[in-house]
């Protein structure tokens, strides 16, 4: 018990040996001021003025790690009373060391030794409250950084779910009325799957990996959608694998552009999809046909709208102040453009 209590005092060795160094200039200090007194055995004199300040140091550290253990409120408004309360008995040695009463020795030594030691509990007590600050807000921003990282670990394990039950949607219909593109199909599925498995579980990959597995996709929907479909594509390549960005982001507008499109009652439909690379951004564009009413009426369905849902999370999470988007909405066109802060 006793030896707790000497390391709740103490502290760690380290701290013995700080106080040994910074003791020699405070002992070196005190000794010019006695001798400026006259005062016999300046050396025991200066020595004990030194042990006591660096025992209110410890002292103070302990007062201040006691009052944050039984207080919930903040010490910020302590720690400004106790600053105050040093600038006055700094400014009052100051003064004293200058002009000492003339033939008093003692009571020179003790208007200097008492806000000395003031000083000293005061430097001990503030540098604990504003460590004690220190780590609570490194422990709420942990705590917070935890929660984000479990968040996103979330999101991540619901994009496969998602996007295996809206293929699987789509490749039940076209069992039934066009049951020749099935195998094709499969076979893309599985490069998808694949990717959305192996990959999809990182936090940032390279763009090239992206976009191969968008350029997968737009094949699938193609197949699926055939003649129908007017599609137009002019997306930028990166030469390197240098340039990175969040797996399976930019995937749920390009899937929900052909969900969109394959829902209009047109007999052609189109989707316009653009992606350039400009300094260090992405800039993401997807234009599809579209038909507001019978989006509407879809979008009531339980499980409508989670990819987008999904994604918004992840921007906020994943590029915070970092992300531009703009969704425009038209009786026939649906336009989307998204813009991102590269990550290498």
């Amino acid at each position: 018990m006793s030896v707790s209590i000497f390391k709740d005092f103490f502290g760690n060795r380290y701290y013995f040996l700080f106080s040994f160094v910074l003791g020699i200039p405070v002992w070196i200090a005190n000794l010019t001021y006695v001798n400026s007194l006259n005062i016999s055995e300046p050396e025991t004199v200066a020595t004990g003025l030194t042990i006591c300040f660096f025992m209110g140091v410890f002292a103070g550290r302990y007062l201040g790690r006691a009052w944050v253990a039984h207080s919930d409120k903040s010490p910020r408004v302590l720690i400004i009373g106790l600053s105050l309360l040093m600038v006055v008995c700094i400014s009052w040695l100051i003064f004293h060391v200058d002009s000492p009463r003339r033939n008093q020795g003692t009571t020179n030594l003790f208007l200097y030794a008492v806000p000395f030691i003031i000083i000293s509990l005061a430097t001990g007590m503030t540098v604990k409250l504003i460590r004690s600050i220190t780590q609570k807000q490194l422990m709420e921003a942990r705590t917070a950084a935890a929660q984000s990282k479990g968040e996103l670990q979330l999101l991540q394990s619901q994009l496969s779910p998602h996007f295996l039950f809206n293929t699987l949607n789509n490749l039940y219909g076209l069992s039934i009325t066009q049951h020749e593109k099935i195998p094709p199909l499969l076979l893309r599925l599985s490069e998808l799957l694949r990717y959305s498995v192996y990959e999809a579980g990182e936090t940032y990959v390279p763009l090239n990996m992206e976009l191969d597995y968008i350029n997968n996709y737009i094949e699938f929907e193609k197949i699926r959608m055939g003649n129908r479909l007017v599609l137009t594509t002019e997306i930028q390549t990166p030469s390197t694998n240098d340039i990175k960005i969040a797996p399976m982001l930019l995937i749920v507008f390009v899937e929900n552009a052909f969900k969109y499109a394959g829902n209009t009652a047109a007999k052609q439909s189109f989707i316009d999809i653009k992606l350039a690379i400009e300094r260090d951004l992405i800039v993401f564009r997807v234009s599809n046909s579209y038909s507001k009413e019978k989006v509407e009426r879809k979008l009531r369905g339980k499980n409508s709208g989670m990819g987008l849902v999904n994604v918004y999370k992840r921007l906020e999470l994943l590029y915070p102040a970092e992300h531009i988007l703009e969704i425009q909405e038209e009786e026939e066109k649906y336009t989307i453009t998204l813009q991102l802060k590269t990550r290498k």
